[in-house]
C-alpha cells in the first residue's frame, strides 16, 4: 500500500509539472522537463538549479540589451542620413 501511496504522488507531481510545461515557451520547457525528471527520480535538490539555468539561458543580459540598441539607433541614424541625402538630391526617402 505505502509503495502505491509513493507512485500515485510522483505521478502526480509529473503530471502536474507537465501540464505546468504546456504553458511554457522555449528553453523552459526543457528546464521544466528536467525538472520533472529530477523529482520523479528524488533529486528534488536539483530542483532549483534546473530552473535557474533555464531562466539564465532565455534572460538578455543588460550588456547584451546595451549593444543592440546602440545598433539599432546606429542603424537608424544611417538611415535618417540617406533619407536627408535624398530629400536635398529631390528623391522621396
Amino acid at each position: 500500500m505505502r509503495t502505491m501511496t509513493q507512485a500515485l504522488r510522483r505521478a502526480a507531481a509529473l503530471s502536474a509539472v507537465l501540464a505546468g510545461s504546456l504553458m511554457l515557451q522555449g528553453c523552459l520547457v526543457g528546464a521544466v522537463v528536467g525538472t520533472a525528471g529530477a523529482v520523479v527520480g528524488g533529486a528534488a535538490k536539483a530542483t532549483g538549479a534546473v530552473v535557474g539555468a533555464g531562466v539564465d539561458a532565455v534572460t538578455t543580459s543588460d550588456e547584451e540589451t546595451r549593444a543592440r540598441r546602440e545598433r539599432e539607433q546606429r542603424e537608424y541614424e544611417r538611415e535618417q542620413r540617406r533619407c536627408e541625402e535624398r530629400q536635398r538630391q529631390g528623391r522621396p526617402c
